[in-house]
């Protein structure tokens, strides 16, 4: 019976895992910057890191969106 005692989680948003994955994609590409000494890697981790960027603004502007949908509800 203590499984009954337990609370349940709300589902989790899909939306935020993409988020949390992508922030975790961006300190990557952070590090691998940082770490570059080829000025190939360096300029393909500038690219890395501005793409993944946008998508996180996408993914946060998505977020917001969704967010005011289901308050004007």
């Amino acid at each position: 019976m203590p499984h009954l005692l337990k609370k349940k989680k709300p589902p989790e948003n899909p939306l935020i895992k993409e988020i949390q994955a992508t922030r975790m994609e961006l300190e990557t590409a952070y590090s691998i910057f940082e770490n570059a000494v080829d000025p190939d890697l360096v300029a393909s981790s500038i690219y890395r890191i501005n793409s993944v960027q946008e998508r996180y603004q996408f993914l946060l502007k998505q977020l917001k969106h969704a967010e005011s949908l289901l308050q004007s509800s």
